[in-house]
């Protein structure tokens, strides 16, 4: 029987356009104040790395699936938020 073999899966959340993201307005007054003038806008998120047991399909869908739910069910809020991964 084969063991799993474990993936990285990258995973970056972001608020959705049109949400007033006031962390990253906060971030690009602070880089102004600093002397780092120039920054037009600056959108901040959440950053995740995930070590996971590969399922072994070979089209990972297994895997995939389950990050679609983590991701809509935890790590984002969907309401407000969008997210992207990857499998590496």
């Amino acid at each position: 029987m084969r063991t799993p073999e474990a993936r990285t899966v990258r995973v970056v959340v972001t608020l959705k356009p049109g949400v007033l993201d006031a962390p990253g307005q906060a971030i690009r007054h602070g880089l102004d104040a600093l002397g780092h003038g120039g920054v037009r806008a600056v959108r901040a998120g959440k950053y995740f790395e995930l070590e996971m047991a590969d399922d072994g399909r070979p089209d990972g869908g297994g895997l995939e699936e389950r990050v679609r739910q983590m991701c809509e069910g935890f790590l984002a809020n969907t309401l407000i938020e969008e997210y992207r991964y990857d499998i590496v």
